[in-house]
């Protein structure tokens, strides 16, 4: 495992971090759940990222119990704030009201006194950003948040928090966008903005919800077992990687194999390593239902492809990455 530094701030993170959206507390059992921390920590990761809302906050409650009796200040503890956790008017957005009840609620589940980075899961346009950021300084006064970080804002977002960050003095740092070599919205404006502001991409989803595992097939149908497949994760695949189940997709996918395979990569570490070309991201998080798949794609750390493949790879996708920076994830 390899460390970088996330933005221009002080915080090292690994390459590779270790997401459970859809996996802990919906896709697989607690037992599975725990040994793919164990092969993360083993790994050399030390990144952690959840979220209030996945799972209906089942996640953090697993992640919390299957990182006890690790020392603290070993790995990085990462959470979200912003979508429903329960019924209540007040139980989602950006509000102070809502943070102040989503943090502490979080650090319950945890098991933790204090999340290193605590990131803005969506823009909130109901509220205002001077509410919004007071109140994740205060959380950083009270010692409860060490970092904050945004999800999916716009580059003018990321701006305008950018500004009252520094005149709040909140140390803000990261953002955590979508990005592939399938999806590149980011690159136009957001990556930009963010250079400018000294912050760092955190980036999910670099297998395009499994797409470029290569696991699915131009005019075959879903594997079983797969996150297409899953009652959990069918759902967020349809809505997120459903425009590439197109046959020209899967066939331009198919035709990077020989190239991963000429670097002595797979094709899912081939993904993973191609978001780490970019020098603004700090880290890429994988998603894992079996332990084994830790294992495989904590290689793609270290890394580095030449000038020639990275050309191999935008001329195989030519004219199907998606560039737009009006879309989001």
């Amino acid at each position: 495992m390899e460390y970088r530094k996330l933005g221009k701030s002080g915080l090292m993170v690994s390459e590779i971090a270790l997401g459970n959206w859809i996996t802990h507390g919906a896709q697989v059992d607690d037992t599975i759940a725990q040994a793919c921390v164990n092969a993360a920590l083993d790994s050399g990761i030390t990144t952690f990222d959840t979220a209030d809302v996945y799972s209906d906050t089942l996640a953090e409650t697993v992640l919390g119990h299957s990182l006890k009796g690790i020392r603290r200040e070993s790995i990085e503890l990462c959470t979200k704030v912003f979508h429903p956790t329960g019924t209540g008017q007040n139980d989602k957005g950006l509000s102070r009201k809502h943070i102040m009840e989503a943090c502490h609620a979080s650090l319950r589940r945890l098991q933790t006194d204090y999340i290193d980075v605590y990131y803005a899961h969506r823009f909130d346009p109901t509220v205002s950003l001077e509410e919004t950021f007071l109140a994740l300084s205060d959380l950083v006064r009270q010692g409860k948040v060490l970092y904050v970080g945004v999800s999916e804002w716009t580059a003018e977002q990321i701006k305008q928090g950018a500004a009252l960050a520094r005149e709040l003095k909140v140390p803000f740092v990261a953002s955590q966008p979508q990005y592939s070599m399938l999806w590149r919205v980011i690159e136009a404006e957001v990556i930009p903005a963010c250079e400018q502001e000294g912050i760092g991409q955190v980036v999910w989803s670099p297998l395009a919800q499994g797409i470029l595992s290569g696991k699915y097939a131009a005019d075959k149908p879903l594997p079983e077992g797969s996150r297409a497949s899953t009652t959990a994760g069918s759902p967020f695949f349809e809505r997120l990687a459903g425009q590439w189940l197109r046959k020209e997709v899967l066939l331009a996918v198919k035709k990077i194999q020989p190239i991963a395979e000429e670097c002595g990569l797979t094709l899912p570490q081939l993904a993973v390593a191609w978001v780490l070309q970019n020098p603004q991201v700090s880290s890429a998080i994988i998603g894992a239902s079996k332990p084994e798949q830790v294992k495989e794609n904590v290689k793609a750390a270290g890394v580095r492809l030449d000038g020639q493949v990275m050309r191999q790879l935008d001329s195989v996708l030519n004219g199907i990455v998606e560039r737009d920076p009006r879309k989001t994830g």
